[in-house]
């Protein structure tokens, strides 16, 4: 009767934690988000005014040039800030990195408005994680958290309560945590990262209002004899979708070879965002505005083609650059593009009447993120809460399956998992011994060798102690003759410092995957 007291005590902590958490990271990633949006507005303009006066140039110039010497100083300070954050994020979970919370924290911010603001390509919801994730990391420590568990839990809650304020998508923001980010469906995760999420949205929807994100209205839905548009549109989707993939990884070593020191390679994007925020104002950003206006702009197939070749070519400047800035609405406003070109170029052919042309931009989203992502789920949700709609549940899932099964054959792996292997880790405290143990859960999957295997006949690691092993809300106390089944979750104390290590050891013994 104890036991179930306390377990019902750590629970409600956890719960209320995850509420402060969330506020806390709302209120911080709302100030993140209204500075952007306020300085991508200030820039348009100067952008706009530059075609005219030459000194407004010269300035918009010198300014981003200090901005990119700030931002590097900053990168040449706390790497951990580079990029959108999630893959630093995932590693800091996996206990492949530690990072300093506060240091990151305000890095993060100052970085992100800084490189976001003047228009570049980049996205506001990778950063908007990585606050949240330090703001719950903060939290743990300031409230003299010890349990290693305890605080990962609070970190990916806080996760999911910056992606739930800078969408207003607070199932999207629980879904990417659980999905892409933790990788665990544990009760005591999903239920803190929900809490966070809703708590932090509470936050934003004060800020920023009921109106979804991605207000896109459309007139019909589109009828099951016309699902076969899905099935061409996901296979394009899957296979710029891979291209997506290859050239994003690739960039790093592109620009190497500009023998420019790696903090300060955000200087080329800030220049260059000169010319192209003078040229084309309404396209620069993340891309949020665009998305909404697409519908509306009645212009040709070769128009929307040259608009994807910009937002495509130009978020890859962006994001390689290493400035802090991620691709998760790029990625959104990519495949909202491509939706929108094969609306005219069917249209054009007489396969498609163009009032279906907002639909496919809706769907082309989820589906270009679901590919790229390899988080199909989080994809289906994250649009359906930004649109504000229920009523496009099955061709976002056909559209999202196509889409993921084509970059699956061509061997595409999760960009955000792609992209954290990438990072230079600094490792040399994962051998160390720490004065905590930790725990490891790892699900039994379909299929698995030790399906039907005693646990006396499993080669656990000696290190390693099978403390429970979960069958739905069943706890089994594991013995000798306890039989493993797919399904089961089994819980395991290792010691804290070794904890990355024989994660990657445990889930290669009991799945087979690497």
């Amino acid at each position: 009767m104890e036991k179930h007291v306390s377990i019902d005590v750590y629970k409600l902590k956890l719960l209320l934690g995850g509420i402060v958490v969330g506020i806390l990271s709302g209120a911080v990633v709302s100030m993140f988000r209204w500075s952007i949006q306020s300085s991508l507005t200030v820039f348009q303009h100067f952008y706009v005014e530059a075609r005219t006066n030459w000194g407004i140039v010269v300035g918009l110039l010198a300014f981003l040039i200090v901005v990119g010497i700030i931002v590097g100083f900053m990168l040449k300070k706390e790497p951990n800030i580079s990029g959108s954050g999630i893959p630093q994020v995932e590693a800091q979970l996996d206990g492949d990195l530690k990072i300093k919370w506060w240091s990151v924290l305000w890095r993060k911010f100052v970085g992100g408005i800084l490189s976001i603001g003047p228009g570049l390509f980049l996205g506001r919801e990778g950063p908007a994680i990585q606050l949240g994730s330090t703001i719950g990391q903060g939290f743990g420590e300031l409230s003299h958290v010890d349990s290693p568990t305890t605080k990962r839990i609070l970190i990916a809650s806080g996760a999911a309560g910056g992606l739930a304020a800078a969408f207003n998508a607070p199932l999207a923001g629980c879904m990417f945590v659980i999905e892409e980010i933790y990788h665990n469906f544990s009760p005591m995760v999903w239920l803190t990262a929900l809490a966070s999420a809703v708590s932090s949205n509470l936050v934003a929807l004060y800020v920023f209002g009921l109106t979804p994100v991605l207000d896109i209205p459309y007139k019909f839905s589109l009828p099951v004899g016309m699902y076969w548009h899905l099935i061409v549109l996901g296979i394009i989707l899957g296979l710029l979708g891979r291209l997506y993939q290859i050239v994003i990884l690739y960039m790093p070593s592109l620009y190497a070879k500009t023998k420019i020191p790696r903090s300060f390679q955000g200087l080329i994007p800030l220049i260059l965002l000169v010319p192209v925020g003078m040229m084309f104002p309404k396209f620069i950003g993340g891309g949020n505005g665009l998305i909404v206006s697409l519908n509306h702009m009645n212009v040709g197939f070769w128009i929307l083609a040259g608009i994807f070749i910009l937002r495509f070519i130009f978020s890859m400047i962006s994001y390689g650059s290493g400035l802090p800035g991620g691709i998760f609405l790029p990625i959104l406003n990519l495949g909202a593009i491509i939706g929108a070109v094969y609306a005219v170029f069917m249209n054009q052919m007489g396969l498609l009447p163009i009032s279906y042309e907002s639909n496919l931009i809706i769907f082309a989203m989820a589906g270009y993120f679901a590919c790229i992502s390899k988080a199909p789920f989080t994809a289906i949700i994250l649009v359906t809460e930004m649109v504000g709609s229920l009523g496009h549940l099955m061709p976002l899932v056909v559209i999202s399956l196509i889409a993921y099964i084509v970059v699956d054959i061509l061997n595409g792996a999760p960009i955000y998992e792609a992209l954290k292997e990438k990072l230079t880790l600094n490792s040399t405290y994962l051998n160390q011994v720490s004065k905590y143990n930790d725990r490891i859960e790892i699900p039994v999957y379909e299929g698995s060798s030790i399906d039907g295997e005693y646990i006396r006949d499993i080669s656990f690691p000696k290190e390693v102690l099978v403390i429970a092993i979960y069958r739905g809300e069943r706890e089994i106390i594991p013995r000798g003759d306890t039989v493993v089944k797919a399904g089961d979750r089994i819980v395991m104390m290792v010691n804290a410092a070794q904890r990355a290590k024989f994660k990657k050891r445990l889930t290669t013994l009991i799945n087979g995957i690497d």
